[in-house]
């Protein structure tokens, strides 16, 4: 099946799969995307917390792409009624960046 590189990339990260010692995912970026004011790290706040996203959907080799993609798109559902608004200016790079991070925790 054909994926497109960055999600291909991302699944590879995400897997473990790459030592990639120079590429680190960056707390920075989540902050500079607004994505603190809702998560954090350890504990929810009005969205989940980083650390139960990655235990949620760890072992899942679709969770990269599908993350990726409410990253941009928004989402509602998973973790409750409150909606995660999109964010369609966040780039393809920096969804995949995000989601590795949040991922790895």
């Amino acid at each position: 099946m054909y994926q497109p590189k960055h999600i291909a990339t991302a699944m590879t990260l995400a897997a473990g799969l790459l030592s990639a010692p120079g590429i680190q995912a960056d707390q920075a970026i989540a902050q500079s995307k607004g994505c603190l004011a809702c998560h954090q790290v350890d504990n929810k706040v009005v969205g989940p917390a980083f650390k139960d996203i990655a235990a949620k959907y760890k072992g899942d080799s679709s969770a990269p792409a599908m993350l990726a993609a409410k990253v941009k798109a928004g989402g509602v559902g998973t973790w409750g009624q409150i909606p995660m608004p999109p964010n369609p200016t966040v780039s393809d790079e920096d969804a995949n960046t995000l989601v590795v991070w949040v991922l790895s925790l």
